[in-house]
């Protein structure tokens, strides 16, 4: 899909820079970003940034779609659209994709999923506890994410907010909230909720175990619909927990499932259960798409 040109025009040049780069590193946002520190090199474009350095008059002769004002003052009360240019780089970009979303109503003039390969789920998976399904799973998608836009997502009762993960900001339980809207805007809000770990992009977990015991397998199906159909994401990782719903039906939406296991006896007695059940209740094709990985005990 054509990518929508922003120019940014400010005189202090080093911040015009950092938030260029800032804006072209945002996954998942088509933006074709130029620079100017003058008013009169000001090219053609859909969006523009201009700073306030630049009066009123001079900034109304400039004949682009859509202009935000860059303010280093207090932008209360201001008649066009006026942004805070100190904030966050996320902040702002924000601001103007919610007024690019009032504007233009499709929000795919600058967010697209377009020309990607079909999505790919794996799953993550160990009936053995405290063997590193976690740390696996991230290294996974870490390593998957050097060629492709990978998310993952944690489906434990527990995610650990605050251990692998940074504390704040909207979690699993946003994400499932947007996606039973079915507005189709799920892959727009992503690009506003997830987090990064090197090249991994990654959502917080949910929160409250007991909100996420709740959830059945048909709402993990529809979710992960929509962000293949959504988003930039080729590959999905999900960490799958064993105490959540339906938990044989959540493995069976993956493609490949990653079984974790050290080879003690201990483990694999409750590897054999495993399988075992799964054949019992008629999931025995989840057997076929298992790669066993052995972790050091």
């Amino acid at each position: 899909m054509e990518s929508k040109s922003l120019v940014i025009c400010d005189p202090e040049e080093h911040y015009a820079q950092a938030l260029a780069f800032y804006i072209m590193n945002r996954r998942g946002i088509h933006f074709q970003v130029h620079v100017c520190s003058d008013i009169k090199h000001i090219p053609e474009a859909e969006l523009l940034l201009i700073s306030d350095s630049y009066s009123e008059e001079e900034r109304k002769k400039v004949k682009v779609g859509l202009v935000f004002v860059l303010s280093a003052g207090v932008v209360d009360g201001c008649e066009e659209e006026c942004i805070y240019k100190y904030q966050p780089g996320e902040q702002i970009l924000d601001m103007i994709l919610k007024k690019c979303e009032e504007v233009y109503a499709k929000r795919e003039l600058y967010f697209s999923s377009s020309q990607k390969k079909k999505g790919k789920v794996i799953g993550v998976f160990s009936p053995v506890h405290r063997i590193g399904k976690t740390a696996y799973a991230l290294q996974l998608g870490e390593q998957i994410a050097v060629s492709e836009n990978v998310l993952y997502l944690n489906l434990e009762l527990y995610g650990g907010i605050g251990g692998h993960f940074e504390k704040g900001g909207q979690t699993m339980e946003d994400v499932l909230y947007y996606a039973r809207q079915e507005t189709g805007n799920l892959g727009f809000m992503i690009t506003k909720i997830v987090k990064r770990k090197g090249n991994l992009d990654y959502i917080l977990p949910v929160p409250v175990s007991e909100d996420i015991k709740n959830i059945r397998a048909e709402e993990w199906k529809d979710v992960l619909r929509q962000i293949v159909d959504q988003s930039i994401y080729e590959t999905i990782v999900l960490d799958i927990d064993e105490g959540i719903r339906d938990v044989y039906k959540v493995l069976d939406l993956c493609s490949q499932v990653h079984i974790l296991t050290d080879c003690t006896p201990y483990s694999d007695a409750k590897i054999e259960q495993f399988e075992k059940e799964l054949m019992l209740l008629g999931f025995e094709d989840i057997i076929e798409r298992i790669v066993w990985k052995e972790m050091l005990s």
